[in-house]
Order: structure tokens, then sequence, then C-alpha cells
């Protein structure tokens, strides 16, 4: 593991237990509070995607949004809002997927990406997004999850 992802990965608190007995949550927040921190962190992604020839950053709600959105912005490319049912105002579509502790689903505006694009998604848990990504059969050429970012 590189020097700044040993830094940064001590600054994402575990949690024991949470939400459920056996389940060890990544709580990034501890991360967020630290501005030098999550600028480090927003700055080892600009540089690892900058010439990746992306179209599109994919959030998923709400910590996919903290990330994904500015990072869209400073790549200057879109930014998709994958959200909990109910709160997308056009045709959508819904996928259920499976997590340790039970079962969730996700929206995704029918009409936000197009065929062969290459899509980077932006979320906290790489197992949601990887389980959302197989389940959507979107064309996806990266997965993004601060976990995998500070483990790599």
């Amino acid at each position: 593991m590189n020097e700044p992802a040993v830094h940064l990965k001590s600054l994402v608190r575990t949690i024991p237990d949470f939400p459920k007995p056996g389940i060890l949550f990544r709580d990034i927040t501890t991360l967020l509070s630290n501005p030098a921190a999550f600028q480090e962190t927003f700055q080892l992604l600009i540089s690892r995607y900058r010439n990746a020839e992306l179209h599109a950053i994919c959030g998923i709600e709400s910590r996919g949004f903290l990330i994904g959105a500015p990072l869209a912005l400073e790549l200057g490319i879109a930014f998709v809002p994958i959200r909990k049912p109910g709160k997308l105002p056009a045709a959508v579509e819904r996928v259920e997927y499976s997590l340790e502790y039970g079962t969730d689903s996700l929206e995704i505006h029918k009409d936000a990406l197009q065929p062969g694009q290459r899509v980077l998604l932006a979320d906290d848990l790489l197992a949601t997004g990887e389980q959302f990504l197989r389940q959507r059969s979107l064309f996806i050429d990266w997965i993004l999850s601060f976990m995998k970012l500070l483990s790599s």
C-alpha cells in the first residue's frame, strides 16, 4: 500500500457490529471532517482519473455524491445520481441487490447513460456498487470506492 493510502486509511473509523452484529462498518466521516485529508483524497482521485477518458461519474446516494459530483466537475464530465427509490423525477430503472444484512434497491434515470460510455462509480462501499452494476448490466470500466482506493 502506498504511503498516502496508508495515511488516509488510518483516518477511516471502523465500527464493529454496525448496522448489525458481525458487520464491520467503515465510517468515512472521520476522513471527510479532516479538510487536509479530504483534499488529499480528492487530489489522488483527480490524478488517477484525469486521463481515463471517462464520460460520466455515477454517484450512489448519498456518500457517492460527496466525491462524485466535485470530481465530475474537476474532470469536466457528467455527474449521474443513483438514488434510493422515489427520489428521481423522470422514468427510472430500478435494481434490487443483496447486502450482508438484508436487501435494498437503487434507481437511475433510464436516459442517464448510453451504451459504450465509460463510467466511474463513486460509492463508499465497493460491494454495493459492484452488485448494482452487475444487475444493471451497464458497460463500466472502473469502479470507485473509498475503501478500494485507500487499500491499493
